[in-house]
């Protein structure tokens, strides 16, 4: 027999079995997805959720994908968090702090209480890339934002109303542009595709019928090393 506990999903009481995530708990209660779950691994950041254990005066946030339940859990999910957004040209950008000065100048509100590190379901010291895109290091600030998965806790906890996770995308695109090094390979492979070096094999494999082309996929040469 499995042993069930009680938990209160977006204002109702439902009884499921021990052991399940929130995911599992709220589709053991009849709720069917439509949006609001995606990878259910973690890892698609579509299952924000907020929520309180029995007792317990404070909110906790997670990803409804790996949160287990608890008895007595009101849980909520919140399948988006409004957020700006910038929009801009990466090519009219300059990787300095002046960029995230004209478009992302809520960062300069940071007060440094770290609550959306706490919150982040990822681990990711969300502060300290924060303080750093304050300092100009954006190599820095993409490195430590680079697990982040846009779930947007990090933003539905902040004090100071920043939206962090959407800066930490413009850092990592102007260190990928503009101060990442240059891979040679890549480089002669790109101007190789501009120069339509790989066009007649293309069409090539375009021409083929739905079986022979898989037939030519599963025996390719595969080189290991």
């Amino acid at each position: 027999m499995l042993k069930m506990i009680k938990v209160h999903i977006m204002g109702e009481t439902y009884k499921v079995p021990e052991g399940l995530t929130i995911v599992g708990a709220m589709e053991y209660s009849g709720f069917v997805f439509k949006r609001g779950v995606g990878c259910r691994e973690g890892f698609c950041g579509a299952c924000a959720t907020v929520y309180r254990k029995e007792k317990d005066y404070r909110i906790y946030t997670g990803l409804a994908c790996q949160t287990v339940i608890e008895n007595g859990m009101y849980i909520a999910q919140i399948p988006f968090v409004p957020a700006e957004k910038a929009i801009y040209d990466i090519n009219s950008l300059e990787a300095s702090v002046g960029t995230f000065e004209e478009y992302y100048p809520s960062l300069f509100r940071c007060v440094s209480c770290n609550t959306c590190t706490k919150a982040c379901p990822q681990d990711i010291q969300v502060m300290d890339y924060v303080n750093a895109l304050e300092r100009g290091d954006i190599a820095l600030a993409a490195d430590l934002s680079f697990d982040c998965i846009r779930c947007g806790l990090c933003a539905l906890r902040c004090p100071a109303e920043i939206v962090q996770y959407n800066a930490a995308i413009m850092a990592r695109r102007l260190y990928a542009k503009y101060l990442a090094p240059k891979a040679k390979q890549l480089q002669k492979r790109l101007e190789e595709i501009n120069q339509g070096s790989f066009e007649k094999e293309i069409n090539e494999l375009m021409a083929l019928d739905r079986k022979t082309l898989s037939e030519k996929y599963y025996k390719r040469e595969i080189k290991l090393k």
